[in-house]
């Protein structure tokens, strides 16, 4: 299998916002990019607080045909959304 390299990282910090605002704001972001994110260059970097987010955002965005990864950092999470081929 052809692994890509990920060039370009689009980040999106939802700190403070609670669902379904985090989940209306990172599809937004997934459809306003959608073409740069399926290339397989380019990752949505998605920084949030909201931990009912870890499990709505991967859900939705996995749904959308995209692969998720989510891990905690200190104090928040982030989820990182691109393209399964990548």
């Amino acid at each position: 299998m052809e692994s890509r390299e990920i060039i370009e990282t689009i980040d999106l910090n939802i700190l403070g916002q609670v669902c379904p605002a985090c989940l209306l704001v990172v599809l937004k972001a997934l459809n306003t990019h959608e073409a740069r994110l399926r290339g397989g260059r380019t990752r949505l970097l998605v920084r949030t607080d909201h931990r009912d987010s870890t499990r709505t955002v991967p859900e939705s965005a996995r749904k959308m045909g995209y692969e998720v990864e989510v891990r905690k950092v200190d104090g928040f999470y982030e989820i990182s959304i691109g393209s399964k081929h990548a």
